[in-house]
């Protein structure tokens, strides 16, 4: 009896314990798995020679993903028909279906899409060669791609060699060496044969292997390039335990040049150009809209009316959006106005040649609208109003009915507090006809009393509608800005309202200023203010290298330049025809902290520090992907323990 119960103590407690090793629990702690993946077998083998094989298998040493196989493996040299790659498990399998060239080094980079399986650990550059002929060619060369721009690292893009040295090759022939740029806006080209050779790096949208779209990313450089290698040493320490040297050993390995290649990817400023579309949503407008910019106004004649002379044309800045505003009532009034327009069109070659339209456009509110709807307003505020005097009696006050005329509209900013250098802009919803200046009136505040001060009212540059109020704006001061009823008529008839807006200018104590002192050989500097989202807030052209900031918030501002070569004022793209390069932008490497009262003088050797160094980590939008992957898995996992 007492062994059959000392049996049963026994069985239940290694149910116990069983059940104990058996129960699924979180980990309590503990270092988690980073070791990315090996390759333990290659079917056939990494580097072979004189293989014609289009199968290829690859054994790994754990489970393992393939991430964004179509962005990320390169195949050189490029393939016509798209490969097929799969993985199962352990293995990659690699299937290429065009025809293998005699003679040549093939090269699989597969940058770092290989990942395992249950973390997500990247492997690396991983690249698969092997050769057609009797030998591999091993050289390499590396770089990095930025955005010329804003020097951003471009991702996914294709950089490749050219041995025929012409600038017509890359307009006409497939890329013979390409790889493919990685987070970091890195690249390395490998299996590479001695020779001399062009780079390139492209945006492929079409998948030819050249650039041959106006729109498709591009960069290049007129250097040559020599791939070569030497032998080099780098220094690796064993040790003991981790406070412990036991050795310092020097390790030999190739080192391939160039490795220090920098690109600067840019789009032509080019556009394809078509009418878009045509509107027009009042009686007294229509608007013509094109899919880019032009140096050519379209030629329009009326065909079911006449006097387009009057018609009075807006123009944007680069003539792709073109408003009409018609100051004659019997053509505003027609509900369909017919006109033939002669404009600039891009064909099917690319090329721009002239296109004449017949185009009827119609409101989509007609007049007999538009007076319908005014008097249901009228007939709503008049019922509004009595049923204001029979409650009011005899406090009741009558007003003017404000949908008797229709009114200009004006907007005024900054709508109320200003910076000392700053100026008032006053915006119409129409182009203004006339202006009666005797019923605009400025004041300062003295005291309790607004005394006249003098100012400027002068049309902001590229508008019609805007006007731009200029006053020796005192720091810490108060001003009255007033315009009388009916002081403003716009090309239609409209009338404005009166304006009342004061302005109150922030004190000197809450800003500071910055000043620039460039060490720079070069000339038409243009110097940029940044916040945190790399965003212009302030800039200025350089005089005697320097750049002046005053009246600034205080917060962290970051700094770019770019060099004005052409003095348009705007930084402007490259021209692959005629050899043009983008202009040359150059980053402040860190922040400027500025608080109020401060005045920061600061020294920049523009070329300094190389531009793939320049821009600062907190402002830079393409962040390495497999690093950025694996910090905010961690964080996660630390966060739940």
């Amino acid at each position: 009896m007492q062994k059959t119960i000392f049996h049963h103590h026994i069985i239940l407690l290694l149910s116990i314990i069983i059940a104990g090793c058996a129960s699924i629990g979180s980990p309590d702690g503990g270092a988690y798995d980073e070791t990315p993946p090996k390759v333990v077998k290659c079917v056939p083998a990494n580097m072979s020679v004189n293989n014609n094989k289009k199968k290829i298998s690859l054994t790994f040493d754990e489970y393992i993903n393939l991430e964004k196989a179509t962005e990320k493996v390169v195949i050189s040299p490029p393939q016509v028909e798209m490969p097929e790659i799969n993985t199962s498990g352990k293995k990659i399998n690699i299937t290429l279906f065009d025809s293998l060239q005699s003679n040549t080094t093939y090269t699989i980079d597969f940058s770092d899409a290989i990942v395992d399986f249950n973390e997500g650990n990247p492997m690396g550059n991983f690249t698969y060669s092997f050769a057609t002929g009797n030998h591999i060619d091993s050289m390499e060369v590396s770089g990095i791609l930025l955005e010329a721009e804003n020097l951003e690292p471009i991702k996914g893009l294709l950089v490749g060699l050219y041995s025929d040295l012409s600038d017509s090759a890359f307009t006409t022939k497939p890329i013979q060496r390409v790889s493919r740029t990685n987070s970091k806006g890195e690249f390395i080209i490998k299996g590479i044969a001695p020779g001399k050779y062009r780079i390139y790096a492209l945006n492929d949208m079409d998948a030819n292997f050249y650039y041959s779209q106006k729109s498709e990313k591009l960069a290049f450089d007129t250097i040559i390039i020599e791939p070569k290698s030497q032998t080099a040493y780098r220094q690796d320490t064993v040790w003991i335990d981790s406070t412990r040297i036991d050795t310092i050993k020097n390790i030999s390995y190739t080192h391939f040049t160039p490795d220090n290649i920098v690109l600067r990817g840019f789009t032509e400023d080019f556009q394809n150009l078509h009418l878009l579309k045509v509107e027009r949503p009042i009686p007294d407008k229509f608007s013509i809209y094109f899919t880019g910019p032009s140096d050519t106004i379209p030629e329009i004649k009326g065909l079911n009316f006449s006097g387009v002379e009057n018609i009075i044309l807006e123009s944007s800045l680069h003539h792709d959006t073109l408003t009409y505003w018609i100051t004659d009532t019997l053509v505003s009034n027609m509900d369909t106005l017919s006109i033939s327009m002669t404009y600039l069109d891009t064909d099917t070659l690319n090329q721009l040649v002239y296109r004449t339209d017949t185009l009827d456009i119609t409101p989509k509110i007609t007049r007999s609208r538009q007076r319908k709807e005014l008097q249901e307003k009228i007939k709503e505020w008049e019922k509004a109003q009595e049923k204001l005097k029979k409650r009011q009696k005899e406090k009741y006050e009558a007003k003017p009915n404000p949908y008797l005329r229709e009114e200009l509209v004006c907007q005024v900013k900054p709508s109320s507090q200003i910076a000392p250098n700053q100026n008032v802009t006053l915006t119409f919803d129409e182009p203004i006809a006339e202006m009666d200046s005797s019923a605009f009136h400025f004041y300062k505040k003295k005291d309790t009393l607004w005394i006249k001060e003098p100012y400027l009212l002068l049309p902001t540059e590229n508008s019609m509608r805007s006007y731009t109020l200029y006053a020796e704006w005192q720091p810490g001061e108060k001003y009255k800005f007033e315009v009388d009823s009916n002081a403003v008529r716009s090309i239609i008839g409209k009338v404005s309202a009166p304006i009342k807006k004061e302005i109150s200018v922030s004190p000197e104590d809450v800003f500071g200023s910055l000043f620039i002192k460039l060490i720079l050989p070069d000339t038409g500097a243009v110097v940029q203010l940044l916040d945190n989202s790399d965003k212009v807030i302030r800039e200025t052209k350089a005089v005697d290298n320097r750049a002046d900031f005053y009246y600034l918030q205080p917060k962290d501002y970051y700094i770019r330049l770019y060099i004005d070569k052409n003095g348009d004022g705007k930084w402007t793209t490259g021209t692959y025809e005629s050899g043009t390069q983008p202009e040359e932008v150059f980053y402040f490497p860190k922040p400027i902290t500025l608080k109020a009262l401060w005045e920061i003088e600061q020294d920049w050797n523009v070329r300094g520090i190389p531009i793939e160094k320049q821009k600062p980590e907190a402002i830079t939008k393409q962040k390495p992907e497999a690093e950025k992957k694996i910090k905010q898995r961690n964080a996660e996992r630390n966060k739940n323990r």
